[in-house]
């Protein structure tokens, strides 16, 4: 509408008034819409127009509420029938020209009164309420209709360029895709080289030629990741990929991105725009086959277990439309009509050695462009043909197709290094197994991606050689395994049944042992005076394994003696602690008293600090000033200064801080210490000097019982040195937070996350002993 057009009624069309002026004026409700006379009518003007015998059978329409007529140069009058017939149907009006008496669409106005005079006529707007919406949906046919379902079509992100999936959760993805949750949908892909017009294609295919998905004639590639939408028209969650042999960096990733939305889709349409068919698209879809049975397959299985999906998830691959666009060629299969396209696809594949068993069915669909714009409407058809058939891949629940390729993304996710690529094939091994290396024999691990997550542990088919760095070897008992059963067992430095002690005393007399659980103990290192033989000859059998990263190697010295004595001194030691703390208490007070001088206050009366009035605990040291006289706690006593006036000097002293800060009062004469308790004083400070010798012995203990315990730590364990913060809580360690190592796994935790204990037969621990929060929770024996 031009800005310069005149307005009238505008807003809201309240009520419709007779359009002729015959009887009425003009002044009365239109009641009817006469097509031939094209205009509106009231009662009066209708039925005198209509009393003539040629106007009697005109075709009048009684108008309803929220009535809106047609646009009249769209009927076809004043020779405007060609817009009608380009428009390909009748235009609702969108204003009514008060000066020319004519209803005019929004392309009519445009065309008629956009200049001259005419744009300066007053107009009347109408407004199309619901029942002329639905009123003209019902004259819509079939194409229309379709059309206007696609128009509000949008698509979205789904798979980033680095295998991130860009939704949070199913429900976020069935919101983008703007459907119900209970809608049973199928998926439609495309795949094919970078610059063949895959985006093009669905445009054309399913949304009627909009840029649902975007498009551009710039070298670089429009589409980056998995973008998707939603066709409502045939219940299909359609989903563009990024074009092969594109300049891309992950390449590695990019590539195993597309056998993911292969293996959750149903249909897969291959583009390609070259005049003959490359083995290109033979050796893709063969190796994309292979990789689909040898790595997705299972995994598709265990997802339906997984999720409780109600719908199966087939195993059988997709469907694979072949849509092969020429110029200057014939299509496939044109020089010989009585062959078939899709048998000489298969014989291609057979000459190419590539076998495309995981597809459920390959059909080839042709078309030659003469003259553009290229012809969609056969691989349309062929579409809508394919997504009928139910017979391999039924449609399923969004929230289904969402599980589904974020399972597969879990699972099969993480950086590909290059070193390891097979480039021969466009989906290689690498793609979808798991990356360690045996760090002994160099070879690498043959089962999934991220399989680790599920407690399963690496494996691999080529057999190990024994590395004296790693020590991978594993002991089995040899008669169990004559027996048919392969039991592992390890030297330790004693036998279940044996008490701790015992053990130890047993362990000096006759070495370390080898148990196995169904013949008892089967060796002892010095079971004779002489003439012991090697385990090896004898008792057991050796095998070798592979050392895997992060796992705990195969350390076979597990004798563990020196540590055992340790625990059970220190168990002793703390024990005599504990029970003796009460007495020990008693008697270092009463004899802090007997040599403490006479203006001290006795220990037994100081209850809590002076000062600050902290309650003293059995364990809280008490601490008496030396100018006053009175009992504090550290906090409040840390100052030191001499006290000649009671006789402490000239050393500095420990005094509180109101005797600090008073350093200027001196004292009357009668409170000067006498004789007696001048010899008291004395008895005191040699008391304080053999306190502090003591502490120093003590602390000069604890170096050389630090390197014993170095001595005697067993091999698997971290050593102290190297233990800064608890392994599991991350709280740094100092002189009030102990060190503790997990008998299981060797690591270093504070008291509260190593408090469990339990016995580890692995370890040569067969009694109860300390462990980590995380050992605790494994499952069998440790």
């Amino acid at each position: 509408m031009s800005a310069h057009t005149q307005t009238a009624e505008k807003g809201q069309n309240t009520t419709l008034l007779c359009q002729e002026s015959y009887v009425c004026s003009g002044t009365d409700e239109a009641i009817f819409e006469c097509d031939e006379c094209r205009s509106l009518q009231c009662q009066r003007c209708e039925e005198e127009l209509h009393q003539p015998e040629r106007l009697r059978n005109h075709e009048r329409t009684r108008i309803r509420p929220g009535h809106v007529p047609y646009c009249d140069s769209c009927k076809g009058a004043n020779g405007n029938i060609m817009h009608a017939s380009m428009t390909g149907s009748r235009q609702i009006a969108a204003v009514r020209c008060q000066v020319c008496k004519i209803n005019l669409c929004v392309e009519c106005q445009k065309r008629t009164h956009a200049g001259g005079n005419r744009r300066k006529h007053p107009v009347t707007v109408y407004h199309a309420g619901k029942a002329q919406e639905q009123e003209e949906e019902e004259g819509m046919d079939e194409e229309t209709k379709r059309r206007k379902m696609t128009e509000k079509v949008v698509s979205f992100l789904l798979v980033d360029e680095t295998e991130e999936i860009q939704l949070r959760n199913e429900e976020d993805f069935i919101k983008k895709l703007d459907c119900s949750p209970d809608q049973h949908l199928k998926v439609v892909s495309i795949f094919g080289n970078t610059g063949d017009g895959k985006s093009h294609t669905l445009n054309h295919t399913f949304f009627y030629g909009r840029e649902v998905f975007k498009t551009s004639p710039a070298q670089e590639s429009c589409t980056v990741g998995v973008w998707a939408a939603y066709d409502p028209v045939r219940k299909v969650v359609v989903i563009d990929t990024e074009g092969l042999l594109g300049a891309t960096v992950n390449l590695s990733q990019r590539t195993r991105l597309l056998l993911k939305v292969l293996a959750i889709s149903d249909l897969v349409i291959y583009r390609t725009r070259a005049d003959r068919l490359h083995n290109d698209l033979f050796k893709f879809l063969g190796d994309a086959s292979e990789a689909y049975l040898k790595h997705f397959t299972k995994e598709l299985k265990a997802t339906t277990a997984r999720c409780g999906l109600d719908v199966p998830l087939s195993t059988l691959g997709p469907g694979v439309i072949i849509f092969h666009e020429t110029v200057y060629t014939k299509l496939l299969g044109s020089d010989h009509p009585s062959e078939v396209p899709e048998k000489l696809i298969q014989d291609r594949f057979r000459k190419l050695s590539c076998f495309p068993e995981a597809f459920s069915s390959i059909h080839y669909k042709g078309t030659r462009t003469y003259n553009p714009p290229t012809d969609f409407s056969g691989l349309r058809r062929a579409v809508e043909q394919q997504l009928e058939n139910n017979t391999t891949r039924s449609p399923r629940q969004p929230g289904v197709i969402y599980k589904a390729l974020k399972a597969l993304s879990d699972r099969f996710s993480g950086e590909i290094p290059d070193d390891q690529m097979a480039h021969s094939s466009f989906f290689p091994d690498e793609y979808f197994t798991c990356s360690s290396v045996c760090l002994s024999c160099g070879c690498g691990c043959k089962k999934s991606m991220n399989h680790t997550k599920e407690g399963v542990p690496h494996e691999s088919k080529s057999r190990c050689r024994y590395s004296h760095q790693y020590d991978n070897r594993v002991y089995t008992c040899k008669a169990c395994y004559e027996r048919g059963m392969e039991v592992s067992v390890v030297p330790k430095t004693s036998a279940s049944t044996d008490s701790p002690w015992l053990g130890l005393a047993k362990y000096a007399w006759s070495g370390y042992v080898i148990e196995c659980p169904n013949c008892g103990v089967v060796y002892r290192s010095r079971q004779y005076w002489f003439g012991n033989q090697d385990p090896v000859n004898t008792v057991v059998r050796t095998e070798i394994e592979h050392v895997w990263p992060g796992t705990d190697g195969f350390l076979k010295d597990n004798n563990n003696a020196a540590q055992r004595l340790l625990d059970g001194m220190n168990f002793m030691a703390q024990s005599v602690s504990e029970l003796s703390l009460g007495p020990t208490k008693a008697v270092t007070s009463w004899l802090t008293d007997q040599i403490a001088p006479a203006y001290w206050r006795p220990n037994s009366q100081i209850l809590s600090c002076k000062k600050c009035n902290t309650p003293f605990k059995d364990n809280d040291t008490k601490h008496h000033c030396r100018a006053c006289g009175e009992g504090f706690c550290d906090g409040c006593s840390s100052k030191t200064r001499p006290v000649p006036e009671r006789g402490w000097g000239p050393a500095p002293v420990r005094v509180c801080d109101n005797c600090y800060d008073n350093r200027g009062i001196q004292l009357d004469v009668a409170e000067l210490p006498s004789d007696e308790e001048g010899g008291t004083l004395i008895a005191r400070k040699v008391g304080e000097a053999v306190q502090n010798t003591l502490g120093a012995v003590v602390t000069a203990m604890d170096i050389p019982l630090g390197l014993v315990k170095d001595a005697a730590r067993p091999a698997y364990w971290v050593p102290d040195h190297e233990i800064l913060h608890c392994h599991n809580c991350r709280k740094e360690f100092s002189i009030k937070l102990s060190k503790h190592h997990c008998r299981a796994c060797g690591q270093g935790f504070c008291d509260e996350c190593s408090h469990d204990r339990r016995a580890v037969p692995s370890r040569g621990w067969d009694h109860p002993v300390r462990v980590c929060f995380n050992c605790n929770k494994k499952p069998g024996d440790l």
